[in-house]
């Protein structure tokens, strides 16, 4: 009466599953750089967690007898795992089985996982090589028929969801297109692995048709994609990628339905760094570094930044304040004084709604001499993408906390909180403020009264003294903005009083809008 029979039987076709494409195809996997599906896994998730399902879906092959001879596994891995003890689902294309495209099983799979993290409300890594559940021209013969876009747009509506649901996050491991770059691009973190790894809508056989002929890097690599903001960040490594995965998992909330778990707590929140008094250079037209500043405030080592060579006017990231996750957006006065362009702004609005779907209040650090000018900033449509920006600050209502450390001018100025909240908003003494900067906005304002004088220059001079006068921000003090001035090196503690008074107002839930990415 025993069914051991069967279960034999089963052991028998996960075994084959488990050889994944054969020996000769894992040997060309690994000279290229590159683990398995299987390695990467064990490599990322706690030894011993991971709980594979569907593991004997594939083509198999049978007898006349109809006993099964051999079986093809499918190349699309699923199932749950814990991370840093934390539960998670995990889902990976073999490239070693058909170059990662659409085979049996696959779109069934694709579609399980997404409703795994959806419906059990747990983060999701996705482990991208291949199409990742794409077409290829193959099926047409396998298939015996086109596919009309649109049959497998589940997918899409399931990945939508997710990203206003739980962590979405997303490795590109090797040469991934179509809808593989697409669920990349879907996600709240992507990280590219550098050489090893491009990402395109058509690969370079396809583009060579339009006449490009370019290698795969120069079409998709790491390059293009970390540059453009397709792509948040760049890995020297596989295990790189994954430890990137893991930080970045460990600000976050399992879902939006809980709120972001308290760190360790080793940092003294009355810590003052002295050298912030010196921090901000009295000369106007003299740039410094942002990110030590930034290190300086956060608890020490905690600071995690995403994607920093996209955007490159604005610094974003996760950071803790004695203990408590915040996100963290600052000016980097290095890259166009700090301005908002068009990249940047983008930037701006896709990490506010990160803050805003999971509960993590907002620390923001402003230099901002406003929107980038001039005929490159017109053709980019910097002032469509900067009120984007600026509509996603003012809808949020997540806890704000802004420190003006130097500049914040004109329209783009303005975005450093939602004005309809309260807002805990202090200013360093060398910050600077006005509609417009007074270098440059001297001359369209008393343009008239220059002119008309004997000595223009002279003029000019003595308007610019007389407005410098009153240009300290301690004058700004008296009517109430900002509403404090601090020192510096007081800061730290300000920000961890934030941190604690906030804590409480983070209400799990799903927000009115999702993520947009």
């Amino acid at each position: 009466m025993s069914w051991q029979k069967e279960i034999d039987e089963l052991r028998h076709r996960e075994a084959l599953a488990k050889k994944m494409g054969g020996k000769e195809k894992i040997a060309r996997h690994h000279n290229q750089g590159k683990l398995t599906v299987r390695e990467r896994i064990d490599r990322l998730v706690d030894p011993g967690s991971f709980h594979e399902i569907g593991t004997a879906t594939g083509v198999s092959e049978y007898d006349d007898d109809g006993k099964l001879k051999d079986m093809t596994p499918t190349n699309y891995l699923f199932g749950h795992a814990r991370l840093d003890g934390r539960r998670v689902v995990i889902a990976g294309d073999d490239f070693t089985v058909r170059g990662g495209a659409n085979d049996a099983g696959n779109f069934e799979k694709a579609l399980a996982s997404e409703r795994m993290a959806r419906d059990l409300r747990l983060p999701i890594v996705r482990l991208i090589d291949g199409t990742g559940g794409g077409g290829s021209v193959k099926n047409i013969e396998t298939k015996g028929h086109t596919l009309l876009p649109g049959y497998d747009g589940r997918k899409w509506v399931y990945m939508v969801e997710n990203l206003a649901t739980v962590p979405v996050v997303s490795l590109a491991l090797g040469s991934t297109a179509g809808l593989g770059a697409a669920r990349v691009a879907a996600s709240h973190y992507s990280v590219i692995v550098k050489e090893t790894a491009q990402m395109f809508v058509a690969g370079p056989p396809v583009v060579a048709r339009i006449g490009q002929d370019l290698s795969k890097n120069e079409l998709g690599g790491s390059e293009i994609h970390t540059r453009n903001g397709a792509i948040d960040d760049e890995a020297e490594s596989e295990a790189d990628a994954f430890d990137r995965a893991r930080k970045f998992l460990s600000y976050l909330p399992p879902n939006v339905y809980e709120a972001p778990p308290r760190g360790p707590q080793e940092d003294d929140p009355e810590r003052k760094d002295d050298w912030l008094i010196s921090a901000i250079p009295r000369n106007r037209r003299r740039v410094y570094k942002m990110r030590p500043i930034i290190e300086s405030v956060v608890d020490q080592g905690s600071f995690f930044e995403i994607g920093a060579k996209w955007g490159r006017s604005m610094v974003t990231g996760f950071a803790r304040l004695d203990g408590w996750p915040v996100a963290v957006m600052a000016n980097d006065p290095y890259h166009y004084a700090g301005a908002w362009t068009a990249s940047a702004s983008e930037k701006v609005q896709r990490f506010v709604d990160l803050a805003e779907v999971f509960h993590l209040p907002m620390v923001h650090l402003v230099d901002n001499p406003g929107f980038l000018v001039g005929l490159q900033a017109e053709q980019e449509g910097t002032i469509r993408y900067g009120a984007k920006a600026l509509s996603a600050v003012f809808q949020s209502t997540i806890p704000w906390a802004t420190v003006i450390v130097r500049k914040a001018f004109g329209v783009a100025g303005s975005g450093h909180m939602n004005p309809d909240r309260y807002c805990i908003r202090a200013a360093w003494p060398s910050g600077d403020w006005g509609s417009l900067p007074m270098e440059g906005g001297i001359e369209a304002a008393y343009k008239a009264d220059i002119a008309a004088a004997d000595d223009p220059a002279a003029r000019l001079t003595e308007i610019e003294e007389r407005l410098e006068k009153l240009r300290s921000p301690l004058r700004s003090a008296e009517r109430f903005m900002p509403e404090e001035m601090i020192d510096p090196r007081d800061t730290r503690p300000m920000l961890c009083d934030f941190a604690e008074m906030a804590a409480p107002l983070r209400v799990p839930g799903k927000r009115a809008f999702g993520f947009r990415p």
